[in-house]
């Protein structure tokens, strides 16, 4: 089960994470190669405001390739099945690679947002159907920790695009990835997203099919033991097999929905607004605000400025080592405790934040105190909504709902990630450090929602799951 996490995560979120860091190494060398082509093209020099827009369009991009893959990637998971999306994904980033890479020594700037275009709608497939694969593979007292793999590889993901970011004379024992930083190796990092690629390609065929999109989508039974069997062992797969059975027979032959479906459908109204609005929530958290300032509260903390890269570097280790934690906590403590816990005590840091940034050169400590705030953010982003949000999604619906749910919970988490993108250096000139106020409020709001509305699924089915909601959805007397 481990390896079969292992093999969908390193073409799933991997790239996400990957992608959305490692565009900020070669930041310089970015502008330099437009700058370049621009005057070789036209004989002028790029106007500065041409040289951001089409820098701010090369960064963005993506998002919008995420959100084409998230509108894709539900249909992807139940036409090729979730495994057959999954090596099918892998297609579209060894295409993006490509293109990506020659655009430098073609001098096609243009190749390069289309690449990025295209991998972001591979991240946005990949978002969508890993969470899928793992929640329907897994057991259901391993289930928290196995779609905890969704959160790990993600974070692993941002933390490599990271490393590779560093500076070359603190970097002697990273010498090999510095080498892919350097202006004249600059489309080999481009093209580097397709490592991950062809190592899924290589291992991922290895493993089964869903067991519970062989038999409730497909009817396969027969299959659908075989891959039990492979997962789990022959002595060991009865039970699970027993469980996927009651699920097939609730069901009654119903045939996956569409997204539009589920907005009609009563059965599943505050399982839906639940799962728009935690991955909204999470989007919104105030993460993006955080990793804003790390840079100022820093240096005000006395940190040179070339050495508050590393410094950095140890926020993302730190969402990193929360992930592993919480993957490990998930299925002892309960996905309520961890997410409820995160969000207050994520409002509780804004709070501080707030008061400590708004004093911050009036004590000498105080700033010191502003990066302990920083650091405990971040721990309690990864220990609740950073790692529960991907999981409650997979969890929340039975079989014929599913892949429309990420469908929409992805949109959804584009849209935000995006929105967030746009609005959040206006929010920041206008209201400065007291931008936190307003995350503080919205964490509260969504610690508050999760409480009253979201059951606890620890060890249940998903049939289980689905009752729990009947009394909310169809009322007391139903």
């Amino acid at each position: 089960l481990l390896l079969a996490v292992c093999a969908v995560g390193i073409g799933g979120t991997f790239q996400y994470g990957y992608n959305v860091s490692v565009i900020n190494a070669p930041t310089q060398h970015i502008h330099k190669f437009l700058n370049e082509t621009w005057s070789s093209r036209y004989q002028k020099e790029l106007n500065p405001n041409l040289l951001t827009f089409l820098w701010s369009v090369i960064a963005s991009i993506f998002s919008l390739g995420g959100l084409c893959g998230a509108l894709i990637g539900g249909s992807m998971a139940i036409r090729l099945g979730r495994k057959g999306a999954l090596l099918m994904n892998n297609v579209i980033a060894i295409l993006a690679s490509i293109l990506m890479g020659i655009s430098f020594p073609t001098g096609l700037f243009e190749l390069l947002i289309a690449g990025r275009f295209l991998i972001g709608i591979n991240s946005g497939i990949g978002f969508c159907v890993q969470p899928l694969y793992l929640g329907e593979f897994a057991p259901k007292h391993l289930r928290g920790g196995l779609a905890m793999g969704t959160s790990i590889f993600l974070t692993g993901g941002i933390l490599t695009g990271q490393i590779i970011g560093l500076r070359q004379e603190m970097l002697f024992f990273f010498f090999f990835l510095e080498l892919l930083g350097g202006e004249k190796h600059l489309p080999l990092l481009l093209s580097s997203s397709c490592v991950p690629a062809f190592a899924q390609l290589l291992i991922l065929p290895w493993f089964p099919e869903s067991p519970r999109y062989l038999l409730i989508d497909r009817g396969d039974e027969l299959s659908c033991a075989k891959a039990l069997k492979r997962f789990y062992g022959s002595s060991e797969y009865r039970r699970e097999m027993e469980d996927i059975q009651q699920e097939c027979f609730a069901l009654d032959g119903e045939k996956p929905k569409r997204p539009w479906q589920l907005f009609t459908d009563r059965g599943v109204r505050w399982q839906l607004i639940a799962v728009i609005v935690i991955t909204v929530g999470q989007q919104l958290s105030g993460i993006n605000a955080i990793y804003f300032y790390t840079t100022y509260v820093f240096e005000q903390a006395g940190i040179l400025a070339e050495k508050i890269p590393y410094v950095t570097l140890g926020t993302g280790i730190c969402e990193c080592l929360t992930a592993l934690s919480c993957g490990l906590l998930i299925d002892q403590v309960g996905r309520r405790c961890l997410i409820i816990g995160g969000y207050v005590l994520m409002t509780l840091w804004c709070a501080v934040l707030t008061v400590s940034l708004t004093y911050q050169e009036l004590y000498s400590w105080v700033p010191y105190m502003s990066m302990a705030c920083v650091f405990a953010f971040i721990l309690s982003f990864g220990l609740g909504p950073g790692g529960i949000t991907n999981t409650l999604t997979a969890e929340l619906f039975v079989q014929s709902s599913r892949p429309a749910a990420h469908m929409i919970a992805g949109t959804a988490s584009w849209i935000s990630f995006f929105t967030i993108g746009m609005l959040f250096p206006f929010i920041v000139n206008g209201l400065q450090q007291y931008c936190f106020v307003v995350f503080l409020l919205e964490c509260f709001f969504v610690a508050a929602f999760i409480f009253l509305i979201i059951p606890e699924t620890k060890n249940k089915s998903f049939l289980e799951i689905k009752k729990e909601f009947h009394k909310l959805n169809f009322g007391r007397n139903a």
